[in-house]
Parts: structure tokens; C-alpha cells; sequence
């Protein structure tokens, strides 16, 4: 480990807290319900996907300026206990690596799936899906368990579950926004094809009854892959335990709603406060939503 000065390290954690604020996604960052000790190395992980998720998909880049961003990254990586370092980011996330031993190829997979973000626009099966949520999900769980010394290799299995499962629920509560700012269908297009669905379904946000089947039947499987994993809600303690089974039964309660969309699959759901009161009531006393 590199040794980099105190007010160095804490000038790089505020950097990266600094970063969690200006984004609202649902991801478990600044919740009350999360252990104090374990905030700040959540917040460094958090950073750095999101600005490495960013170089994927915002702003007027090229695809080769989007790929030499993200290859910067993974170069930083690789240095990360070799060579000094200015990027405020990468002092604290070598903090948070040190310290708690964390792998860095799950780091690697997540440039690795931004990665195909820039390239890969259609994906021909669901194996194709569920390879991408391996590398663009699954490492942040990974990475939690890893944080809370709970990486046994049967609670990653549940972990991986759950989070390719919100990767998916992701995907279909973000299809018109995908395709349209970005040109990408994360719907396998052999079930698009079974179901009767082409793009022009999409380019013209038709709901017709094709459609829908298709839809109803990515929710089932979102849906199932989630109960698959949710032990895991059961399996840790505490705090983080609670706050597991909320994102756990968030994603259920958004898969109800996704199936309420009827007459428009590509509404995005909001949860409200109903909602929200099942989602904590059940998460409480340790139910899941079915």
C-alpha cells in the first residue's frame, strides 16, 4: 500500500461523498440504516462506479474518447499500489482496497461491462443478459459482502441473484429511455422474436399484446431470480440485513408495479407511500413480497 498523507485520505473520501450527493439512484449510500464504519467504503465503491458508469453514457463523447476514459481507469487500477497517485478517487478507493482486502477484479468487471455499454447495443439470448449483469451487478454486491466479511461462497450465490435480478428490473423500467438515448435493447432478441416483438415495437412504444407477453414474461423472471436470492436478506444480521431486505422488496414491490402497466409497459413505476410501507413493514418482519 501506497502511503499517502492523512489530509490526503481524507481530502479523497470527501471527494468521493461529494459524488454520492450529486446522484439520487437507489443504492444504498447514504442510508441511516447502514453501518457508520462501512459508509464512507461504500461511498468510494459507489464513486467509482458511477463516474465509470458516467464515461459509458453521458455527455458528447466519442466512442473511442468513452473506451480511453474507461481505459484510463482500468490502467489506475492496475498501478493502484505501485504508483502514486493524484486522482482523488483512486487514493481512496486504494484506501478502501487495502483495508479491507478487497478483490480488484470485481473493480475490473465493472470497467469491463461499461466497457460493452460503449459497443454492444443488442444482445442475442438471455445468456448474453445475464453474462452483462455479471459484470455490471454482480460485482457491487460482491463487494458489500466482501465489506461485512459475509463472502462465504453460498451467500455470493444469493448475491448474485439479487442483483442481476435488479439489473433486470433496471432494464425494464428504463426501456424507452435506453433506446432512445442510447440505442440499446437489453430484451433478448430471441424472445423478442418469439413473442412477435421487433424494434419498431419499441421505436413506436407500442403495448400492443405481444409486447406485453414479452414483458410479463421478463418480470417472472426478474421476480423469481429475486425470491432465489432473498435468503440472503435472512442470512445477514443487523442493520445491513434490513437494509438488504428493503432493496430485496423493493425490487419485488417494483415488479408488481411493472405488472400494472398495462395499457404502457414502458411507464417507469414510482413507489409511493403505500408502498414504502410495505416494503418496510415486510422487510421488518422479515417477509418478502409475492
Amino acid at each position: 500500500m501506497l502511503a499517502y498523507s492523512a489530509p490526503q485520505i481524507q481530502a479523497a473520501y470527501e471527494h468521493c461523498l461529494t459524488i454520492v450527493r450529486g446522484h439520487y439512484e437507489n443504492f444504498p449510500v447514504a442510508s441511516f440504516l447502514l453501518p457508520k464504519q462501512l459508509r464512507q467504503p461504500i461511498a468510494v465503491i459507489y464513486a467509482f462506479a458511477r463516474t465509470a458508469d458516467d464515461f459509458a453514457d453521458e455527455g458528447d463523447l466519442s466512442e473511442q474518447q468513452r473506451l480511453q476514459k474507461l481505459g484510463r481507469y482500468e490502467t489506475l487500477l492496475d498501478n493502484i499500489n505501485q504508483a502514486p497517485n493524484d486522482d482523488l478517487l483512486f487514493i481512496a478507493l486504494a484506501d478502501v482496497i487495502d483495508q479491507h482486502q478487497l478483490p480488484i477484479q470485481l473493480f475490473k468487471d465493472l470497467l469491463s461491462a461499461f466497457k460493452q455499454d460503449v459497443t454492444k447495443h443488442r444482445y442475442d439470448n438471455f445468456v448474453q443478459v445475464l453474462d452483462y449483469c455479471t459484470r455490471s451487478a454482480n460485482p457491487v454486491g460482491r463487494l458489500l459482502l466482501h465489506l461485512l466479511n459475509e463472502n462465504s461462497d453460498e451467500n455470493l450465490r444469493y448475491s448474485d441473484r439479487i442483483c442481476s435480478s435488479l439489473q433486470l428490473i433496471n432494464f425494464l423500467q428504463d426501456i424507452r429511455q435506453d433506446y432512445e438515448e442510447n440505442n440499446r435493447i437489453y430484451l433478448p432478441l430471441d424472445e423478442m422474436q418469439q413473442y412477435g416483438v421487433n424494434e419498431t415495437t419499441i421505436s413506436q412504444n407500442l403495448s400492443d399484446s405481444n409486447m406485453r407477453a414479452l414483458i410479463t414474461h421478463q418480470i417472472g423472471r426478474a421476480r423469481q431470480m429475486m425470491l432465489d436470492g432473498s435468503i440472503l436478506g435472512t442470512r445477514v444480521k443487523g442493520r445491513f440485513g434490513l437494509q438488504l431486505r428493503m432493496m430485496i422488496n423493493g425490487g419485488l414491490q417494483i415488479c408488481k408495479l411493472l405488472e400494472n402497466n398495462r395499457e404502457n409497459v414502458y411507464a417507469r413505476p414510482r413507489l409511493g407511500t403505500l408502498d414504502w410501507i410495505s416494503i418496510a413493514g415486510n422487510s421488518t418482519l422479515r417477509r418478502f413480497i409475492r
